[in-house]
């Protein structure tokens, strides 16, 4: 059997830019893909602290050091600039895999800089 669990998750983002009329997906810059272990075009959850909103989308990489958290298209409706988001990510395994999976927690700054990184222990 195989069920979700999660995989990684951006704790505590800042929306940058909000892009109306674009295809669609989250910008995030690639420094903190690399930390959360996200890759291009992976499906993520995104649970906005302001407002409650949680949609669905999947992740554009955005320029590294940059800070950028964009949401496009549809999803832009769903934010304001200076919203603060989770990012979340989900794997599927099998159930004694998943009992042994450390998810990786990333804490940006104010600016969406990296200032920790963790694991689940």
């Amino acid at each position: 059997m195989f069920i979700h669990v999660l995989k990684s998750k951006i704790h505590r983002v800042k929306v940058t830019q909000a892009e109306l009329n674009y295809v669609g997906s989250i910008t995030i810059d690639e420094d903190l893909m690399d930390a959360a272990d996200l890759i291009e075009g992976e499906k993520v959850q995104i649970v906005n602290n302001n407002n409650g909103e949680r949609f669905e989308t999947y992740v554009i990489k955005g320029e590294r050091g940059s800070g950028v958290i964009c949401l496009n298209g549809a999803a832009a409706r769903k934010v304001q600039v200076g919203d603060i988001l989770i990012i979340i990510s989900y794997c599927m395994l099998e159930k004694e895999e998943a009992k042994a999976l450390k998810p990786k927690l990333v804490f940006p700054d104010e600016s969406n800089r990296i200032l920790e990184e963790a694991i689940i222990k």
